[in-house]
């Protein structure tokens, strides 16, 4: 037994060199660095833009009172979700800090990274789906010849880097449906999705009080 459990540890070991080795090989590495690089400076703007914005223009938990008092939460939502599904068209940010005015803040955040999550799992139907409409499936294939190339070659990590850095997690699921990446490792990687929330929820409670 003890046998067996050295040679299974070192087989573990062996892989996870191998596959060490082949995404520093294809720039896997260097990818992400590039995109939390490009990522960075534009989240440390919005924030110092939002806490500039809070003080001395309009007070935003304000804001976020009248838009839970005026829109209805089945609406916001529906918009969220529909945003989750078509490229990640508004912010997530927006309605993490929405959720944190309402009267459930942890349910309703809740709610929101499992909207989102299912939100990357149509994306991935969708890409599947675009391969049988010739058109659709050449302006994609164009729009996202960069984003097809990465998922070929990085597959379920690009997916959990899509899932947990803000990049648009729906645009990683497309490009694994259209290139038929196997739907199981898609709904493994994306549950990382959850932390995402969590971990952005946290500061942005911090802000919205």
């Amino acid at each position: 037994m003890e046998k067996k459990r050295k040679k299974r540890k070192k087989n573990t070991a062996f892989i996870g060199k191998r596959l060490h080795n082949y995404y520093g090989r294809t720039g896997f590495y260097l990818f992400v660095w590039e995109s939390v690089k490009k990522a960075f400076i534009p989240i440390v703007l919005v924030v110092i833009g939002v806490f500039l914005f809070n003080k001395y223009v309009y007070d935003i938990n304000e804001g976020l009172e009248t838009i839970t008092e005026t829109f209805s939460k089945t609406g916001i939502l529906i918009t969220f979700f529909i945003s989750e599904t078509l490229l990640g068209l508004i912010p997530p940010e927006i309605f993490i800090a929405w959720s944190g005015k309402t009267e459930s803040p942890i349910i309703n955040l809740s709610i929101l990274a499992t909207l989102s999550y299912l939100g990357g799992l149509v994306s991935y139907f969708i890409g599947k789906t675009a391969l049988k409409i010739k058109s659709l499936k050449e302006y994609l294939e164009v729009k996202m010849a960069a984003n097809l190339k990465n998922t070929r070659k990085w597959g379920g990590f690009l997916i959990l880097v899509g899932a947990l850095l803000p990049l648009p997690f729906s645009i990683a699921c497309l490009a694994a449906g259209m290139i038929k990446y196997p739907f199981r490792n898609v709904v493994f990687f994306g549950l990382f999705r959850f932390a995402r929330f969590a971990a952005y929820a946290w500061a942005i409670f911090q802000v919205v009080d």
